[in-house]
């Protein structure tokens, strides 16, 4: 149908009284799905997080982001609609408000009538509101993705940038930082005329100099799918005093949410393990969860009952980057840390195994490694050598079996003490990175629970 003939506009008029229908059940399956959706992927986000991988934070916190803005809006809107289905029923049995009949003094019969008015009026506004709100939901879920389609695009060029090399290190750096500038400073300018609704685009000589970055961030954001929403918006007097209200709404929500109920002095600001905190990420049979992951290294459990234990150190790229500073010769020309292409790290593979020495460079990364972190318990120096593993949650990492048979039973303290983020002055600094604590009780010094309660058994007869 042709969107200027008569019919088509009258099939409009038509659906957009009946649209509520609509909204409802979208509503009710979105919310649902979005529930559904969000723990898996909450804990896809939280694995990115630890793993420190800046393309994969992007990549999933994007969805989480969109679904906490889907989750709050909808819910608000069914709501609102419930409301306003709820009115209607109720104007249905009552008709319109009869201010004579509630028999109020005149100056309250004339403040009512003034303040809230009839309740046609009311349910019009009901119905407003609850169509903006449920618009606006997927407007502002098209914005979050304009505004990670941007990161994203930076990350690309930057890490691009730093694929050529054969330029020196200097002119990269230079390259990298230029272009962090122009598009961090042309993202802050839309950012401002966004807030402004627009005020770069009224006046002649601003409209000149933004509308090449307007148009380059139009293309990035992708706002081609979504631009007629927005500027039927900004026409609209609700639509404008609405985008002006959703920030604040949202500022104070995430303020609000930050609220907590102390119930000690001392306690609750204990986070990481230490010889006084048994944290449960140390410990990997309490990481029942799936959004439960290590920290930096772990145990089996809090008791030990075998003559070892086993050590397990999760894998990060910070740990490879003080590799390599320890050891220069390990790190590679070609480094395939960061963004890279399946092609290029076939390739890669395929060359050092040709060399003959990934077998000679896995042993090395590891001795190096074994150099950087000092095992411990309580004040002894443990001797250990790493293995690359992976745990229960497919984290890969480093594995370590410690002899701990000539140990005391009772409590003790793991310490893994190694480098650490470089400072201010880029130097790096070595610090207790984990201090973990255990019972040990062997198995064979355990008493079973029949001995036990024989003993008692016998004891109580005696008496």
């Amino acid at each position: 149908m042709e969107y200027n003939s008569p019919k088509f506009k009258k099939w409009l008029d038509t659906l957009q009284q009946e649209s509520w229908q609509l909204e409802l059940i979208i509503s009710g399956f979105a919310i649902y799905g979005l529930f559904a959706a969000y723990g898996p992927l909450e804990i896809n986000g939280s694995t990115a997080i630890i793993s420190g991988n800046i393309f994969e934070i992007i990549f999933w916190g994007m969805p989480i982001f969109c679904c906490q803005i889907m989750i709050f809006n909808l819910v608000l809107h069914v709501l609102l609609r419930g409301l306003w289905i709820g009115a209607i029923g109720l104007r249905y049995v009552s008709g319109d408000i009869e201010y004579d009949k509630l028999n109020y003094s005149e100056k309250f019969t004339t403040y009512l009538e003034k303040k809230v008015g009839s309740f046609d009026e009311y349910i019009c506004k009901l119905e407003t509101y609850c169509s903006v709100i449920f618009a606006v939901s997927f407007l502002l879920v098209f914005y979050v993705i304009g505004f990670f389609t941007v990161t994203l695009s930076l990350g690309l060029i930057v890490e691009t940038i730093g694929l050529l090399s054969f330029l020196p290190e200097s002119v990269i750096s230079f390259f990298q930082k230029t272009i962090n500038i122009i598009i961090l400073t042309s993202a802050l300018i839309v950012f401002i005329d966004f807030l402004g609704q627009g005020f770069l685009k009224k006046r002649k000589w601003t409209s000149k100099l933004y509308f090449p970055i307007y148009w380059i961030f139009s293309k990035l954001t992708l706002s081609f799918l979504y631009r007629p929403l927005t500027y039927n918006f900004l026409d609209n007097k609700l639509g404008r005093k609405l985008g002006l209200l959703l920030l604040p709404v949202y500022l104070i929500i995430i303020l609000l949410s930050g609220f907590t109920n102390n119930s000690s002095n001392y306690i609750q600001f204990i986070e990481e393990s230490s010889e006084h905190y048994s944290n449960k990420s140390n410990y990997e049979n309490e990481l029942n969860e799936p959004d439960e992951f290590i920290d930096f290294a772990s145990i089996p459990s809090k008791v030990v009952n075998t003559p070892y234990l086993r050590v397990f150190i999760v894998f990060n790229k910070i740990k490879e980057e003080f590799v390599f500073d320890k050891n220069k010769d390990l790190k590679p020309e070609n480094d395939i840390i960061g963004f890279s292409h399946t092609i290029i790290d076939e390739m890669k593979k395929d060359q050092i195994n040709i060399e003959g020495n990934l077998d000679i460079k896995i042993d090395q990364y590891l001795s190096t490694l074994e150099e950087l972190y000092t095992l411990k318990i309580d004040s002894t120096k443990i001797d250990y050598t790493f293995t690359i593993s992976k745990n229960a949650k497919d984290r890969i990492g480093f594995e370590t079996y410690l002899n701990i048979r000539n140990l005391e039973d009772g409590k003790h303290l793991l310490k893994i003490i190694g480098p650490s983020r470089k400072n201010h002055r880029d130097t790096t600094e070595i610090l207790d990175l984990a201090t973990i604590p255990f019972w040990y009780f062997p198995e064979n010094r355990i008493p079973s629970i029949n001995q036990h309660n024989g003993e008692l058994q016998d004891t109580v007869t005696t008496n």
